[in-house]
């Protein structure tokens, strides 16, 4: 038997991939990537805590094990989230 079309994704948030440079993720089928540069606390996390992501309220990411939240918001727009971690 063959559907007529895919069925919907279940997961809200996915690792696409990590690279030396930075983590691509997909939330609700959009496609972000976080480069290390921007987003240093990824950078020497292991790959269990990378993937243990959560999309809380539809607007906030949140990685437990690493104690980072990010609001959805600030991945598509830097520009307008200069703060950075020193």
């Amino acid at each position: 038997m063959r559907l007529l079309e895919p069925g919907r994704s279940t997961s809200r948030v996915e690792i696409l991939n990590v690279s030396p440079h930075g983590i691509w993720l997909s939330v609700r089928g959009k496609e972000y990537f976080l480069p290390y540069a921007e987003f240093p606390w990824f950078k020497d996390a292991r790959l269990s805590e990378i993937e243990q992501v959560e999309l809380l309220h539809g607007r906030h990411l949140r990685w437990d094990e690493l104690d980072v939240d990010l609001a959805l918001d600030s991945l598509g727009h830097l520009d307008r989230y200069p703060l950075k971690y020193q």
